[in-house]
């Protein structure tokens, strides 16, 4: 498997960039929220709390550029725009949901590790 991945070891390999922009922690809860479909801004603002309107700009641009979300705004008053995943980006989180399972499963027992735990009362 390794022999397989052997070019992203090297500096220019075009997938460090695309593995930057999808694993980035607001990446990848831009894409979990719209594995569930079809979303408008408002609705991904609230679903991925703590998210700020600019880092949310410009992580949706930077997934609509690389072809993973689709955006489509209405010629309506007041504007409306929508996001989705593209087919692209739906085959990436076939594979990107059981990591994210794994991750929500296992993340209280690694923040946890290596942490100080409380001194205990006596």
């Amino acid at each position: 498997m390794r022999a397989e991945s052997a070019g992203a070891f090297e500096p220019n390999c075009p997938s460090r960039t695309v593995l930057d922009h999808v694993m980035s922690k607001w990446g990848v809860l831009v894409l979990v929220a719209l594995t569930d479909g079809t979303a408008r801004w408002g609705s991904l603002r609230r679903t991925v709390e703590g998210i700020s309107d600019k880092m949310l700009a410009s992580t949706l641009r930077t997934l609509e550029a690389d072809g993973l979300v689709e955006r489509t705004a209405y010629p309506e008053v007041p504007p409306r725009v929508e996001y989705t995943l593209t087919p692209m980006g739906e085959q990436l989180m076939e594979r990107m949901m059981p990591l994210m399972q794994w991750v929500l499963a296992n993340a209280d027992a690694m923040v946890g590790v290596g942490r100080a735990q409380p001194a205990s009362a006596s």
